[in-house]
């Protein structure tokens, strides 16, 4: 079985990645995680290896080639494109209105609601950048996607039995 989890930052997505793996026992693969390891690499922060992401196809191309390479069997993958470059099981994607995001991420890595605001618009602005020119692919399409959770709805327990619903209707 793979499954793909996608969602912008503070929707929930490791949270219910790793509840999956524990689950099923299925390695854990996360882009944003590649993402950092990368930016470390190079001893850049997240913000200027964004930016310089912008300009250079080959970080994304890099992932995702990372990404295909981890996604066998028995893996959840985690990112925002996973969908678009993994042959999946089970497509999910997970929404919440920035407001939510924004305060889960400040409670998080403990920086204000402003800040917290602000680090979300920079991501995903350079990322719907990024996606356009480099894929064509804008995220709002959600149309792949098997099973979208609004996670503002549903503690992490919710949205997680709502998965494990999703996957054991699908018998794998």
């Amino acid at each position: 079985m793979i499954i793909t989890v996608g969602g912008y930052p503070g929707s929930g997505t490791t949270t219910l990645c790793r509840k999956l793996a524990t689950t099923y026992g299925l390695t854990h693969v996360y882009a944003g995680q590649i993402f950092r390891e990368m930016a470390a690499q190079r001893g850049m922060t997240l913000e200027e290896f964004g930016e310089t992401a912008e300009s250079n196809e080959s970080i994304d191309q890099e992932i995702d080639r990372r990404q295909k390479e981890a996604a066998v069997d028995n893996t959840v993958v985690e990112g925002r494109m996973t969908a678009f470059i993994v042959e999946a099981d089970l497509k999910v994607w997970l929404v919440a209105p920035q407001e939510v995001r924004a305060q889960r991420l400040a409670t998080r890595e403990e920086v204000s609601i402003e800040e917290a605001v602000a680090e979300i618009v920079e991501r995903e602005e350079s990322e719907r950048k990024r996606y356009k020119k480099y894929y064509d692919i804008s995220l709002e399409d959600l149309s792949l996607y098997d099973l979208i959770i609004n996670t503002e709805l549903w503690d992490a327990e919710g949205v997680f039995e709502i998965t494990k619903a999703a996957i054991e209707v699908r018998k794998w």
